[in-house]
Formats: C-alpha cells, sequence, structure tokens
C-alpha cells in the first residue's frame, strides 16, 4: 500500500419517501401520527470517508453524492471519476462492501486502468469495520426519524441537514456537494 495515500471507505444507503419510524414522546394520551402519500419513490446515497495515511494534520474528509433511484456500476463509476477530482489524482486506497456493482467485470475493468485508485474489500457481513455505515445511523435516527416528506427534496435536504451536523460534530471534514440532486422528484 502507497504510504502517501487517501484511506477512503466508501458505502451506499438507500432513502424512501416513506418515513424511517422510530419511537418519541408525546403527551400522555395523545398517540403520534405520521401522515404520508405512501409514496415509494426512492433515492441512493453514497459517502466516501477519507484520511490520510502519512499525514495526519490534512484532516478526514467527506465526499458526499445522491441520486434518484439505484446506483449501478455506471453510476458508481461517475462517482469514483468525482472523488479523482475531489481528491486531485492522489493516490487512493477505496475500501468498499461487497456489493456486486463494486466487483463487477465493468468496474475492475475501469479500476484497473485508473493509477491513483486501489480497491480493497472488506469482509462480508462486517458493517461495524466501515464508519460510514455510523453517518447512515446518525442521519438515519435524527434528521430522517418520523420524516414524512412529500417530495424526494426535502429527504434530500433533510440528508444535507444531517450530514452537516455530524460534520460540526466530528473534526469538520470537507464536505462535497452532489451534482445529480433533482429538486423535481
Amino acid at each position: 500500500m502507497n504510504k502517501r495515500a487517501w484511506i477512503v471507505f466508501f458505502d451506499e444507503s438507500g432513502v424512501s419517501l416513506l418515513p424511517q419510524v422510530r419511537r418519541t414522546y408525546a403527551p400522555r394520551g395523545r398517540t403520534p401520527v405520521l401522515r404520508h402519500r405512501l409514496n415509494w419513490k426512492r433515492a441512493s446515497m453514497a459517502a466516501a470517508l477519507g484520511y490520510h495515511a502519512a499525514d495526519a494534520r490534512r484532516g478526514p474528509r467527506l465526499c458526499f453524492h445522491l441520486k434518484p433511484g439505484s446506483y449501478d456500476t455506471t453510476a458508481l463509476i461517475g462517482v469514483l471519476e468525482q472523488i479523482k477530482t475531489f481528491y486531485a489524482g492522489e493516490p487512493v486506497v477505496l475500501v468498499w462492501d461487497g456489493l456486486s456493482a463494486h466487483w463487477s467485470r465493468a468496474m475492475r475493468a475501469w479500476a484497473a486502468g485508473q493509477n491513483w485508485l486501489t480497491l480493497e474489500r472488506l469482509p462480508a457481513y462486517a458493517p461495524e469495520l466501515n464508519p460510514v455505515e455510523g453517518l447512515w445511523s446518525a442521519i438515519k435516527t435524527r434528521e430522517l426519524a418520523n420524516l414524512a416528506g412529500d417530495h424526494l427534496a426535502d429527504v434530500a435536504d433533510a440528508t444535507e441537514h444531517g450530514i452537516r451536523r455530524v460534520c460540526l460534530q466530528r473534526t469538520t471534514p470537507v464536505v462535497l456537494p452532489h451534482p445529480h440532486r433533482t429538486d423535481n422528484s
């Protein structure tokens, strides 16, 4: 492994217009009611949390991407191209799980042509090894908890607010805005 590389943990998660039902408090005798449109529109979000292997003073960096629908190999390659730009072509060791799109023939062929990128696979069923999982948990238990949005833009705004909150609570990593958000969803 390159000692001057960024070690970047990568993960995806899904959100939808159906609320993430969580326990809440209410006055005695007034059960809270969530009203929503029973809409199955979904969006996917991806985050890459990087730490420099040799220079801790450079601080952690967080890249975030949100898109309607699901990620496939082509969409993930687009996200990785943004990560390449974000890290200015510096060496990156990308650590991610065994999602089929991560290890597809097309992804491996694309990655083989990238001299800045080394891919490493997390063991199966080991989400505790990926710190991005903690980001998803923090957002889904606070900003997305009981959120009954009318549009995917509502969910996107809440997600971005959660990422900013988490970043401010930690060591203020850089957040890369996602260019592919569509507000008409």
